[in-house]
């Protein structure tokens, strides 16, 4: 059977071949309508839905954090429309990114958005265990459309999504959320004020 293909001795190269393929696989994905819902950024299981600090814009917020297993599709989305205010970068460890400490220790990059409305909504990539490379590809000005690709995380990793205090969780924690097509959370009506810091 594995003659052609080199033989029995070939298989565990054909098996990591298949896995990288099924890593970086990026299907297409169909944006529900609604202007002020919150989609999530990543496939994978929500952690942490829970009050905290938002650290990169200065403020209190509903965080709610999706790890990617190294089974998800790790291509990350926009989960809202709006400008990017600012990307920031910050070198770290590389502890387990189920942990709630890695939002604070690992290897991450914020992005800083702002919607027409005037909501602030900050989108961070945390790197995992097994994970060593961070992708971005937008800039501070670009605009972002709701499920729009903007950056990749290789091999296991999780991404904290802060909102305002007023948005409405609609997720559980241990709930398995696909980027674009789940909705993590609903905007309130009127716009949070500019945050300061």
């Amino acid at each position: 059977m594995f003659t052609a293909f080199g033989g029995w001795w070939s298989l565990p190269f054909w098996l990591v071949a298949l896995f990288v393929l099924q890593f970086f696989r990026d299907p297409p994905r169909s944006v529900p309508a609604g202007e002020r819902l919150v989609l999530a950024p990543a496939d994978g299981r929500v952690i942490a839905v829970t009050n905290a600090r938002d650290p990169y814009a200065g403020r209190e917020a509903l965080k709610i954090s999706v790890f990617m297993n190294v089974f998800n599709v790790h291509s990350n989305r926009a989960p809202v429309d709006g400008t990017v205010e600012r990307v920031t970068y910050f070198p770290g460890k590389f502890v387990n990114a189920d942990l709630d400490k890695a939002s604070e220790h690992n290897e991450r990059n914020a992005l800083l958005i702002r919607g027409a409305d005037g909501s602030q909504v900050t989108c961070v990539q945390v790197a995992g265990l097994i994970a060593r490379r961070i992708l971005c590809y937008v800039a501070a000005g670009d605009r972002l459309v709701r499920g729009q690709r903007f950056g990749f995380i290789r091999f296991g990793s999780r991404v904290d999504v802060y909102l305002p205090l007023t948005a409405r969780s609609r997720v559980a924690i241990g709930e398995k959320v696909h980027a674009t097509a789940s909705v993590l959370a609903e905007l309130a009506a009127s716009a949070e004020p500019p945050a300061h810091g």
